[in-house]
């Protein structure tokens, strides 16, 4: 037998071991997204602000969010909803200033929420002072933006050149702007007020990591950080910037869809850069653990690698848009299964990353109108029952959908650049329009005037008629939220059930001796399901643990597996009172490395 001593060298590994493997706190999170133009109004001037969300933190750590994520909330002539920055470490006026910024971090960490900014590395303002010394050829700055003299026009007396090639812009037109001071054509890649950094000039990495640290010593838990893959674009070795090719996805020849961007987005040195701003949160971990979070809408192929590789470490939660990029609202059940579980299969096993879903943001219509209103507690109960982290959009734990806003009301530039036959599929305005938090005037955001309108919706879908309901979307959504905490589901199992129909998208979330069943109905009619026979010895009884708004479930509700009966755009889940499922994994892990490590010295 061995000796005492050995026994607690034993000990103390397995206690290393355990260390080493602890969860830090973003993994398997729960985060939430705030616009923050229309979350909350502290003084009534119509725009929500730093003050506002500050007095509202209580109400999400409520509902079971672990972090917070800022749209930017930087100084900004918001000629693009302040993603056209024109100094990175100010708080724009209508949001507040420092110290409402060092008052609402300390409110949230009091609160036990993380406070994650959004960095918008792709561009600035073009009031920047970065690029007006561009402009004037200030030796430091000259390259800071991506200049080009372009082609010489024989046709224009004036002597005027054209723009270098044929890309256009995320929001129509030419991707390229005359600049008169400099007598060059300047690159943006969204609207003529944003002009694209120079990520081949080393000023501008270094500047650019400097703002990242400007933050992280004040004490934020990470970024998000916005369009990533269009850091970079192809340049030849004669310095030319060579035209896209065309697409085939559109015959409007001034709509971004009429290119196929292989020049102006995902070009090889993005990853890289992901690197090793990785690498800048790292200083900073004695604080906590730093986090990234990487918008790109691109192949699944392209966003593991912004996780990292085997020798650098990028981004924590590389946003999964395959979702709320390729469902709608007549999407089936077997549909959601092959894009899920294609994602998960394309993330590496063994290497720490963990999965995430993503069914809305301030970039797309309203969950609940995108993919159905019917459906949108079906797609909760979906976010927050798989494996992973989850993202919130603000609303979308009431199930709201999208508010009216009138072609005379539009202010998304994506939508003004249309007409207004077309401009309703362009915008993201109706996303972005006052948060409700009641039935009084203007939804209880603002005693002044609203920036946007708050719409008409905000009577059936606020926060203080949810929190009252007996039951509401809201209710839901906190249950499932504390679920998403439970182990089960934060670190158990994931195992589909086959064989059920193709209506029903079922699946098992199991820990120990914890055993769930989730199971959502896509069809159109009352689904009948044996989950009994369908999954292994998974028992014959289970209880009611949340139900959709609209189903005839009840919680607590003793069912039978062999036999459970979902009504139309609904789902459940069921705690399984009886399983002989997954036995294998009712024993602790760290039983396993404590037998383990004691088999090599027991004699």
């Amino acid at each position: 037998m061995a000796s005492t001593r050995t026994l607690l060298q034993i000990a103390a590994i397995i206690y290393l071991v355990h260390l080493a493997l602890a969860k830090e706190w973003w993994e398997g999170a729960n985060f939430y997204q705030i616009y923050p133009k229309s979350f909350k109004d502290s003084n009534g001037d119509g725009y929500g602000d730093l003050q506002g969300i500050r007095s509202k933190i209580p109400y999400l750590k409520d509902i079971g969010m672990d972090g917070v994520w800022l749209s930017p909330i930087f100084t900004s002539p918001q000629k693009d909803g302040g993603y056209d920055i024109s100094n990175y470490t100010e708080i724009d006026p209508i949001f507040g200033n420092l110290n409402d910024f060092d008052e609402l971090l300390q409110t949230c960490k009091s609160n036990g929420v993380h406070l994650i900014l959004d960095f918008v590395p792709n561009h600035t303002s073009d009031e920047s002072i970065w690029f007006e010394k561009s402009a004037a050829r200030d030796p430091y700055y000259e390259n800071f933006y991506v200049w080009d003299k372009g082609i010489v026009n024989p046709d224009d007396p004036q002597g005027r050149r054209l723009p270098p090639n044929n890309w256009i812009s995320v929001f129509r037109f030419s991707a390229w702007e005359w600049n008169d001071q400099r007598g060059e054509y300047y690159l943006h890649q969204f609207v003529a007020g944003q002009p694209d950094l120079n990520y081949r000039e080393p000023n501008v990495v270094k500047e650019m990591k400097e703002v990242l640290r400007f933050w992280l010593r004040r004490g934020v838990s990470g970024f998000r950080i916005d369009t990533i893959p269009n850091l970079f674009e192809y340049q030849s070795p004669d310095g030319t910037y060579p035209s896209e090719p065309l697409s085939g996805n559109c015959d409007d020849p001034e709509s971004f869809c009429y290119l196929d961007h292989i020049y102006t987005a995902n070009q090889p040195e993005t990853m890289d850069m992901a690197y090793q701003w990785h690498a800048v949160l790292e200083e900073f971990r004695a604080d906590e653990p730093k986090i990234l979070m990487t918008e790109a809408y691109t192949t699944l192929d392209i966003i593991v690698e912004y996780y990292g590789n085997a020798t650098h470490n990028g981004s924590q939660v590389p946003f999964n848009f395959e979702v709320l990029t390729k469902l709608n609202t007549q999407s089936t059940a077997k549909q959601l299964k092959i894009i899920s579980e294609n994602y998960l299969n394309h993330i590496p096993s063994g290497r720490g990353f963990y999965p995430n879903w993503v069914l809305g943001n301030h970039d797309n219509h309203r969950l609940a109108s995108r993919l159905g209103t019917t459906r949108a507690d079906l797609y909760n109960i979906f976010l927050q029952t798989m494996p992973g982290n989850a993202v919130t959009y603000q609303g979308e734990e009431l199930c709201m959908p999208n508010v009216v806003v009138s072609w005379e009301a539009t202010q998304d530039p994506q939508a003004c650049n249309t007409n207004s036959t077309v401009y309703h599929q362009y915008s993201r305005d109706p996303a972005r329009t006052p948060f409700p938090w009641d039935s009084s005037a203007n939804a209880g955001f603002t005693t002044g005037m609203p920036w946007i309108p708050a719409g008409d919706e905000y009577p059936n879908y606020n926060v203080d008629k949810q929190l009252r309901d007996e039951k509401s979307h809201l209710k839901i959504f906190k249950a499932l939220t504390q679920l998403h905490k439970s182990p089960a589901f934060s670190d158990g199992l994931y195992e589909s059930v086959n064989g059920i129909n193709d209506n029903i998208y079922s699946y098992i979330r199991s820990h120990g001796d914890d055993t769930y069943l989730v199971a959502l109905n896509f069809g159109k009619t009352e689904q009948r399901g044996d989950f009994a026979s369908g999954y292994r010895a998974l028992g014959s009884t289970g209880e009611i643990v949340v139900a959709t708004l609209g189903s005839s479930l009840e919680e607590k509700q003793q069912v039978q597996l062999n036999d459970l009966r979902i009504p139309a755009d609904n789902g459940v889940v069921v705690k399984v009172v009886r399983s002989g499922a997954v036995l294998f994994f009712g024993v602790h892990v760290w039983a396993l490395i404590l037998f383990a490590f004691l088999s090599l010295y027991i004699v």
